[in-house]
């Protein structure tokens, strides 16, 4: 049986988000990039959120661990009409650390598109 995929899509991890985190191919809009980056949440994939991490905001490393992600809405995803290689996607992901203490946060996250690959640039959370 097929494993579903993380991000929510309803599709299996091996159609939906693997193929970017692999590097087979590259998310076709910041709304896929953003699912792929909370599916390498939930695998603690840091090497894929660094890739796709815009390197004016990108930091050294990052800490995962430490809670289990268990579920993303995908809220609202907008391309700036003034420019198609910008884009938003406002998101609620949800979690519980190992001690079980849930948790969740809503971010307005933004994008930017360059040399065809879509790039994570920084987020407002809420």
């Amino acid at each position: 049986m097929a494993l579903a995929c993380p991000c929510g899509s309803e599709e299996t991890y091996r159609t939906c988000c693997r193929p970017y985190l692999t590097g087979e191919r590259e998310a076709p809009d910041a709304s896929a990039l953003m699912r792929s980056r909370y599916t390498a949440y939930v695998r603690e994939d840091e090497p894929y959120l660094l890739r796709t991490w815009h390197p004016s905001t990108r930091p050294d490393s990052l800490s995962l661990g430490g809670q289990t992600w268990f579920g993303l809405h995908v809220e609202e995803f907008t391309v700036d009409p003034q420019d198609p290689d910008r884009a938003t996607v406002r998101f609620l992901a949800m979690w519980h650390t190992n001690a079980g203490i849930p948790g969740s946060m809503r971010e307005r996250s933004r994008f930017v598109r360059e040399r065809g690959r879509w790039l994570y640039v920084d987020g407002d959370v809420s």
